[in-house]
C-alpha cells in the first residue's frame, strides 16, 4: 500500500521497496523506515505488472481530470488511491480480499499467504532459497528455509523420482 510513483523505474525497469503505509484503527500513517534492513530492495518490473502500473496511472489523470477540485490531491504520489484520490487503507485491502476469494470460487486464505504462494511457485520452479530470500524481503536465509522447508522437500522427492527414472532406464538387463 505504500508503494510511490517514485519507487518505478519505467526506464530502468525496476521497482523499489522503500515505504510502507500503516493502519491503526482509521488513522493512516506512512514510513519512510521498513521492518529490517533487508525490507529495502529493488525487484525487477515485471511486463505484465508495468501495463498495469501504466494502466493505473492512466485511470488516475482520467479521474483527476473527472473529479477536478473534488479529488484529493493529498495522496498523488501514491499508486494504491480510489477514484476519488483517497489512500486505500491496507485493513479495505485485507477484508475485500476474502471477497474476491469467494467470487471467484476459490478457498479461503489470508491476504498474507500471497507471500507464501509466490515463495513455493518460485522455490517449485527451481529458483534458488536465497534468491527468494531476497524478493520476500527477509533478513535471514533461515526464516525462508524454515517457512518453505516443506516445499523443498517435495522438490527434493521429485528430484529422487527423476534419478530413480534415470537409474533404471540405465540398469543392465538380465537374460
Amino acid at each position: 500500500m505504500g508503494l510511490k510513483w517514485s519507487a518505478i523505474d519505467f526506464s530502468g525497469r525496476t521497482v523499489n521497496i522503500k515505504h510502507k503505509v500503516l493502519q491503526d484503527g482509521s488513522d493512516l500513517k506512512g514510513f519512510d523506515v521498513m521492518k529490517t534492513k533487508s525490507s529495502y530492495r529493488t525487484l525487477p518490473l515485471i511486463p505484465i505488472v508495468e501495463q498495469e502500473l501504466i494502466a493505473e496511472r492512466e485511470r488516475q489523470a482520467e479521474m483527476k481530470r473527472v473529479f477536478g477540485m473534488s479529488y484529493n490531491r493529498n495522496y498523488e504520489e501514491y499508486i494504491c488511491v480510489d477514484a476519488v484520490g483517497e489512500l486505500i487503507k491496507p485493513n479495505y485491502v485485507t477484508d475485500h480480499f476474502k471477497v474476491i476469494l469467494k467470487q471467484n470460487g476459490l478457498r479461503k486464505i489470508r491476504f498474507h499467504d500471497l507471500r507464501h504462494s509466490c515463495a513455493s511457485l518460485l522455490l517449485a520452479n527451481g529458483v534458488q532459497m536465497k534468491l527468494i530470500q531476497e524478493w520476500l524481503g527477509h533478513s535471514d536465509i533461515s526464516t525462508t528455509s524454515n517457512v518453505y522447508s516443506h516445499v523443498d522437500s517435495e522438490s527434493k522427492k521429485m528430484s529422487a523420482k527423476a534419478i530413480e527414472l534415470a537409474l533404471a532406464e540405465n540398469e543392465p538387463r538380465k537374460g
